[in-house]
């Protein structure tokens, strides 16, 4: 009866899938993909990209013409009078002065209407629109790298959820499988005690045994719970949504050298290539800067409509060239010029404060995988002489040879070993997708 029971707790100690049929598996890349897709805080990054494109087709429009319409309609409070002296647009043979006599033009207090539309077409404002356009395109791949970010985040999250998950779900089958031993072990502890071969004493340790492994199996659910609501979450899904995750299997390919792996993040980082960008925007925003040195310069159609004003024409037509400029700035321009200037030094700056943080953090987590790695050997070679002296153990007990206390003290200590090797597994898991993150993998 023994035997049978030794065998359950050394092979049920390891990870299994804990589902039922009913209850859909979730690989990590389906769990990964669906993150991609419905994660909330993706989707704002895509719209960002989206809203940016507007951006760029607004900028856009600025190069065409504009059509402006301006009218004032009002109510006269003083007459708009113009008096004409005798003679004043001169005196013409055979007509005399004209007007012959004084004249006045009289308007009454009546309402008025004033109406001006102007149609202009942008002309030397065409290089600063291009910059500015440059400046909108540039912003899209700042945002586009931002999403990038934001997908490897999501990302690091979720392998980091799922494989919480799996530890606690593999907890969770071993302490199933424990409390399985530990009845049967009270069973047979039971029977010895009739037998007058155990001791009262032995059979209440064993029961004491089976209480705490059922406290620690309530938690190990509530635990489960718990987290499979965080990954829902992370997945942009009904945090109700059951599911079970499947085994991952060890990692056994050692990553690539320290100097690849760092020529790798310095090529993929989203945060580098932001960084980059930015000294584009700055030293573009320069060069926008300097562009107010140039007047606007407009080819302009306007027409001036009048109605209700006596002696005035109704409707005044004119085309011509429009200039707008600004000559005393009071130094303001080379102010302005001097700031920019100074801002894309900041921004190289940081551009490359952000390539040493880089290969900082990715020096840090090449080395912090290798010390999980050999820490998940050592925590590997150590469960299994601790399941060896267990076997052991039983082997005695069942000869009368050990104590009842013996193989109790032997199991904890291989449960002790054993949860060493999940917390080892979880946190090699955990550095690899760390490191993976610091490669600027998606």
């Amino acid at each position: 009866m023994i035997r049978p029971l030794l065998l359950l707790l050394l092979f049920g100690t390891g990870f299994s899938t804990f589902a039922q049929n009913a209850v859909r598996v979730l690989t990590l890349e389906d769990a990964v993909s669906l993150a991609q897709a419905s994660n909330r805080l993706v989707k704002n990054a895509q719209l960002s990209v989206s809203m940016s494109d507007d951006q760029i087709a607004e900028a856009r429009t600025y190069r065409f013409p504009s059509l402006n319409l301006y009218a004032l309609g009002s109510q006269l409070l003083t007459p708009v009078d113009f008096t004409f002296q005798r003679g004043a647009f001169g005196s013409f043979p055979g007509i005399g002065p004209v007007p012959a006599t004084d004249t006045r033009i009289h308007t009454p207090l009546r309402p008025t209407f004033y109406g001006l539309t102007q149609f202009s077409q942008p002309l030397s404002q065409q290089y600063k629109i291009g910059l500015n356009i440059k400046q909108a395109k540039l912003a899209k791949l700042v945002d586009e790298q931002q999403l990038r970010a934001q997908k490897q985040s999501v990302t690091s999250q979720v392998k980091q959820a799922y494989y919480a998950i799996l530890r606690t779900q593999s907890s969770l089958a071993s302490s199933e499988e424990n409390l399985k031993f530990d009845r049967e072990l009270d069973r047979t502890t039971e029977r010895y005690v009739a037998e007058k071969t155990a001791l009262k004493s032995d059979s209440m340790d064993v029961k004491a045994k089976i209480a705490q492994e059922e406290y620690n199996n309530l938690t190990l659910r509530d635990s489960l719970t718990s987290q499979k609501e965080q990954l829902n979450d992370f997945l942009g899904r009904d945090i109700r949504t059951d599911f079970s995750v499947a085994e991952v299997p060890e990692a056994t390919i050692i990553e690539a050298s320290l100097d690849a792996a760092q020529a790798q993040a310095l090529s993929a980082r989203p945060e580098l290539a932001e960084a980059r960008l930015t000294v584009q925007q700055a030293e573009l925003n320069r060069r926008i800067t300097k562009t107010q040195y140039i007047p606007d310069v407009s080819l302009a159609l306007n027409n001036l409509s009048l109605t209700n004003v006596n002696l005035l024409p109704s409707n005044v037509v004119a085309v011509g060239v429009l200039v707008s400029w600004d000559p005393l700035d009071w130094g303001r321009r080379r102010h302005e010029l001097a700031a920019a200037s100074k801002t894309i030094e900041q921004s190289k700056n940081s551009a490359n404060e952000t390539e040493a943080q880089i290969l900082v953090e990715v020096g840090a987590k090449f080395r912090k995988l290798g010390e999980t790695r050999a820490l998940l050997h050592a925590t590997a070679l150590q469960r299994d002489a601790e399941r060896e002296k267990l076997r052991v153990v039983m082997n005695q007990f069942e000869q009368k040879a050990a104590l009842l206390k013996d193989v109790l003290q032997q199991k904890t200590s291989l449960e002790s070993v054993t949860n060493q090797y999940s917390q080892a597994l979880l946190s090699f898991w955990t550095a690899k997708a760390d490191f993976e993150k610091s490669l600027g993998e998606e």
